[in-house]
C-alpha cells in the first residue's frame, strides 16, 4: 500500500536526481551525474542548473538518485480508478482519473469518449472545457473516438450510435475545436472535405476503427490525417496484396500511431517491428478503462458488460473492451519487450506531446514547460510525480 508525502511549496529544487532529457535522453543520466538540479516555481519548470547554483531562498528536495522524466502523457484514456468518463461526465470523474494517474506516472491525458449520441458529446465538450480552463496541465483537451467509424471494425463500440457525419455534426466539431483535441474516425465513412475541414480548425484527426484500404489511408494522410488509433486493433491488417491500414501507417514517413503495450492487444513482435519502422512516430497509450489502477472485475463500456481477468478486458463474446493498463506498466512492458530505454521514455512523453502539437508546454525537461514530472527507480517503477508544480512522493 502506498504511503504519500506532498510538497505544498511550489518553489523548490529537485536535487540528487538523474534527469532524463529529450534531446540526448540524458542531461545527467549519460554520465550517471546527479549534480544537476531542476527548479520548479509555481506550475512551471523554471530552470535546470548545477546544484551549486541553486538560489539560497529555494528549498532543496533530495530525491536519492531517482530518475526524473517528463510526465507521462496518455492520449487515449476512457477511464481509470473505477470511473468511466462517458458514464459520469463531470469534474469529479476527471479528478479521480487524474489522481489515479499520478500514482502510475501519468500527469496529462486526453479524456476519451467512445462513440456516443450528440447530447453526450456536447456534454463531454462542456465538462472538458471548464476543467481544462482550471487545469490546462492535466487535460489538454478531449479525444472523441467515434462515432464516425466503420461498423465492420467497431470493436466494443455501441453499434446503435454509429453514424455518418452530417454537415451539422462537422460544424459542431469545428465550433468546439478549442476543446476537441483529437477525433478518431474511419475515412471511408466520412464525406469528402471533412478531414481537411477538421484539420484547418486545429483538430488532430486519427484513423481508427476503419476498414480503409492502404490507398484510402494514403489519401487521408494527404488530406491532413496525422495519427492512427491503437495500431493493429480495429483496423484492416497488412496482407500480401493489400497493405491495409497497418501497412499504410508503417510505410508512411509522417503518420504517428498510438499502441497498446499490454500483451493482449498485439504480439510483442508487432510492437518491436512497429518501433523499428516508426521510431519516434510511435507512442504509448493505455486505452484505459475503470479497471485501470484497480482490482475491478467488470464494468460497462459501449453498452457491453466487460469482464477483467488477469489484466485482460473482454465482453462475453470475447471482444476486447479497452484495457486495464496504466502508463507505468506500458513503459515497463515496452522495456521488457526489448525496446531501448531512451526510446520508451520518448514514447510516453515527447512523442505524444508532439503528436497533438503540445511539445512547447509538455513532454520535455526544459524551462517554461509545465512542471509535470515522473519520478522512477532504476526499474522504472513510479516513486512519485509532479503535477502542475505539486510534488507527490509515494512510499515516503
Amino acid at each position: 500500500m502506498h504511503t504519500e508525502k506532498r510538497q505544498g511549496n511550489h518553489y523548490y529544487a529537485m536535487v540528487n536526481c538523474r534527469l532524463f532529457g529529450e534531446s540526448d535522453f540524458l542531461l545527467s543520466e549519460k554520465n550517471n551525474n546527479t549534480d544537476l538540479a531542476l527548479i520548479v516555481r509555481d506550475s512551471r519548470i523554471e530552470a535546470i542548473v548545477a546544484r551549486k547554483d541553486v538560489p539560497a531562498d529555494c528549498s532543496q528536495i533530495d530525491l536519492n538518485a531517482l530518475r526524473v522524466l517528463p510526465g507521462y502523457i496518455d492520449l487515449q484514456l476512457n477511464g481509470c480508478g473505477g470511473v468511466l468518463f462517458g458514464e459520469t461526465l463531470d469534474a469529479a470523474t476527471l479528478d479521480t482519473m487524474h489522481s489515479t494517474n499520478l500514482r502510475t506516472g501519468c500527469t496529462a491525458f486526453l479524456p476519451t469518449l467512445v462513440s456516443s449520441d450528440d447530447q453526450t458529446m456536447a456534454q463531454a465538450v462542456e465538462v472538458v472545457r471548464h476543467y481544462r480552463h482550471r487545469h490546462p496541465d492535466r487535460v489538454p483537451g478531449l479525444h472523441l473516438e467515434g462515432p464516425y467509424i466503420n461498423p465492420d471494425r467497431k470493436g466494443i463500440h455501441d453499434a446503435r450510435v454509429l453514424r455518418q457525419p452530417t454537415p451539422t455534426a462537422i460544424d459542431f466539431l469545428c465550433r468546439n475545436s478549442d476543446v476537441i483535441r483529437m477525433v478518431t474516425l474511419a475515412p471511408e465513412v466520412c464525406p469528402p472535405g471533412m478531414i481537411e475541414t477538421l484539420c484547418a480548425h486545429g483538430i488532430v484527426v486519427s484513423v481508427g476503427h476503419t476498414d480503409a484500404t492502404c490507398a484510402q489511408i494514403q489519401a487521408a494522410e494527404q488530406a491532413g490525417v496525422r495519427m492512427a488509433t491503437h495500431l493493429h486493433n480495429a483496423m484492416r491488417p497488412l496482407t500480401s496484396r493489400e497493405p491495409g491500414v497497418v501497412g499504410a501507417v508503417l510505410e508512411s514517413q509522417t503518420l504517428c500511431a498510438g499502441i497498446i503495450a499490454d500483451g493482449y492487444h498485439l504480439a510483442w513482435e508487432n510492437l518491436r517491428l512497429a518501433h523499428r519502422l516508426m521510431q519516434d512516430r510511435l507512442l504509448l497509450v493505455t486505452d484505459g478503462t475503470p479497471a485501470s489502477g484497480t482490482t475491478l472485475e467488470s464494468f460497462m463500456l459501449g453498452g457491453h458488460r466487460v469482464y477483467c481477468q488477469d489484466g485482460q478486458c473482454r465482453n462475453l463474446d470475447g471482444t476486447l473492451g479497452g484495457s486495464a493498463l496504466t502508463m507505468e506498466q506500458a513503459v515497463i512492458n515496452a522495456l521488457a519487450c526489448g525496446l531501448p530505454a531512451d526510446a520508451v521514455c520518448r514514447m510516453a512523453t515527447i512523442n505524444p506531446a508532439r503528436a497533438i502539437g503540445l511539445e512547447t508546454t509538455m513532454g520535455q525537461l526544459a524551462a517554461g514547460q509545465f512542471a509535470n514530472l515522473t519520478l522512477v527507480d532504476p526499474d522504472f517503477k513510479v516513486q512519485g510525480t509532479v503535477s502542475g508544480g505539486e510534488l507527490l512522493l509515494l512510499n515516503a
